[in-house]
């Protein structure tokens, strides 16, 4: 049974659907070697993961693009990004390895289990139509105990992103990605953040993160 399908899961299909229902690959067939957030954004972000992840780790960057947001200054043993444009991928110099890979067409991650210190999703959660699942093999492919942060702003391409996150504020979508964390049944109590650095001038930025969960441990259930 997939986690979209629980009895205690009270998201419904219609929550998920887009304006544009086309192949995602084709809407992100061009490149766009642009910035989505404003500086001061892109330095809260880089701040938070500063603190979030493992120096020496190899971090898993989803929905990854052309820049991933993490600190310049942090040693990582490397940084696997998983994205749709491949341009983009191959111009983040971060990267140090690269696939090509649609989630909601297949949340599947094709990785091994236990493989990576933590994982991220940087202002690109409102476009996946399978959260849950996705979720899941996050938890799956996650050493027990390695984070996975989820950061987002307030923009976003409205035809792609998903009708329940249109109709929420920023407060309330944080406690859905939080919900996300729950349902996967995958990682521990999630934590949000305002990450704001500059209210009302600057792009607003948020954050939600946990741990992943040792299934072969604990019987912990996850989030507020």
């Amino acid at each position: 049974m997939s986690p979209e399908s629980r009895d205690d899961n009270p998201l419904l299909p219609e929550h998920f659907r887009r304006v544009d229902e086309s192949d995602d690959a084709h809407f992100y067939v061009q490149p766009r070697l642009v910035n989505h957030i404003d500086d001061a954004a892109i330095a809260a972000l880089g701040d938070f993961y500063r603190e979030t992840f493992p120096e020496g780790g190899h971090l898993l960057d989803l929905m990854s693009s052309w820049v991933s947001h993490l600190p310049t200054d942090v040693s990582l043993g490397g940084v696997t990004g998983l994205g749709l444009n491949r341009v983009e991928l191959e111009n983040n110099p971060v990267l140090t390895r690269r696939t090509i890979h649609d989630l909601n067409q297949d949340p599947t991650l094709p990785y091994d289990t236990d493989e990576f210190d933590g994982a991220v999703v940087s202002v690109s959660v409102q476009y996946l139509t399978r959260p849950i699942e996705v979720f899941a093999e996050v938890g799956r492919v996650l050493k027990p105990g390695a984070p996975f942060a989820i950061t987002f702003s307030n923009r976003m391409f409205p035809t792609k992103a998903v009708r329940i996150w249109q109709l929420f504020g920023d407060e309330q979508r944080a406690n859905l990605v939080a919900l996300y964390f729950e349902l996967s049944k995958a990682f521990a109590r999630a934590r949000a953040f305002d990450l704001s650095p500059n209210p009302g001038r600057s792009d607003p930025v948020y954050a939600v993160v946990a741990e992943a969960l040792d299934p072969a441990a604990s019987d912990e259930t996850a989030i507020t």
